[in-house]
């Protein structure tokens, strides 16, 4: 008797650092804030004919021949089959909407999503603990090391407060926008931290106090996303990259664009991430502000722009 046809779905979103980049390294704080209109599907069926197959932009084949850089997926649906001892064959479809290479937890983003989709597929209840034990295991073959940040907050619809290895949610109650701008430049994550390891070699004492500068600020950053402090949180925004940039790793190029936003209404701005390149993030008061920013900045060079509501409003996280 044939076996009847099986579907499963899954999907999560991308994420940045809103404030805490690099100190977080060394046991500050960082938080990080889901960007939940920036999407990654995967949706799963079955096949009679015992083969696996996967669709994606950066593959489509035989899951056997993917290419090494989608080792993690590759791990992360054969642990799958191997724990439900599957015979029969599957067909993935993974669609992201995130750029990659950009601070946005892309690999993270997929891996949820997949994750997701897997534990449809098979008719799974899980838990949190379940769900990103199972995207950790694309993240530790993409990453080696990862901290759980990234796949923690593509799986929440609230922020993410990070510190000393330690992930929490916290509450959002905020009125506004993010505008997140991709430079174009690719982000020298490794470069930047290698930087700011050397800078605290050479001189400890101010290095930390830039640290503790900066838990500072994420600490006030923690109660204006709480208490609907739009413009203290700009300020604060300010203020972080201003210490970035004392760190090292900020650069021309960013400088100028958030000189740019500053000069056109932006609340507040700063890089978001490893730096160097990448993305920053900007505040808005409202949609229509967060437009205009947009379209002029877009005039100035930045490559790709998103606008993530921020809206005061209850969510609940969902598995």
């Amino acid at each position: 008797m044939e076996e009847e046809s099986r579907f499963g779905f899954g999907e999560s979103h991308a994420k940045v650092i809103l404030i805490g980049e690099h100190s977080v390294v060394y046991g500050r704080p960082a938080i990080a804030i889901p960007l939940k209109t920036i999407k990654a599907t995967s949706t799963i069926k079955s096949r009679e004919d015992g083969q696996i197959i996967i669709h994606s932009e950066r593959f489509d084949g035989l899951l056997a021949d993917a290419p090494s850089d989608m080792t993690g997926i590759k791990k992360l649906i054969l642990d799958a089959v191997r724990k439900q001892n599957y015979q029969k064959g599957l067909e993935a479809t993974l669609k992201s909407m995130v750029p990659i290479a950009r601070g946005m937890g892309s690999s993270a983003c997929v891996a949820v999503a997949l994750a997701r989709a897997l534990f449809s597929f098979f008719s799974l209840h899980f838990s949190e603990k379940e769900l990103l034990a199972a995207a950790n295991i694309e993240e530790v073959a993409t990453h080696i090391n990862p901290s759980g940040l990234d796949a923690a907050t593509c799986a929440s619809n609230t922020p993410i407060w990070m510190m000393a290895g330690k992930i929490k949610r916290i509450p959002i109650n905020l009125d506004g926008c993010l505008l997140i701008c991709d430079t174009g430049i690719k982000g020298q994550t490794s470069e930047a931290i290698a930087a700011v390891k050397k800078r605290l070699g050479n001189d400890a004492k101010e290095t930390n106090a830039l640290f503790d500068k900066l838990q500072e600020l994420t600490l006030a950053a923690k109660k204006q996303l709480a208490k609907n402090d739009l413009l203290g949180l700009g300020q604060t925004f300010d203020a972080a990259q201003s210490v970035l940039k004392t760190l090292g790793v900020s650069c021309d190029e960013l400088d100028e664009y958030i000189s740019v936003a500053k000069d056109n209404g932006a609340l507040g701005a700063k890089l978001t991430g490893g730096g160097r390149g990448g993305c920053f993030i900007c505040l808005a008061k409202n949609a229509a502000q967060a437009n205009e920013l947009a379209q002029k900045l877009s005039l100035t060079g930045v490559r790709q722009t998103w606008i993530e509501p921020l809206a005061a409003k209850e969510e609940k996280n969902v598995l």
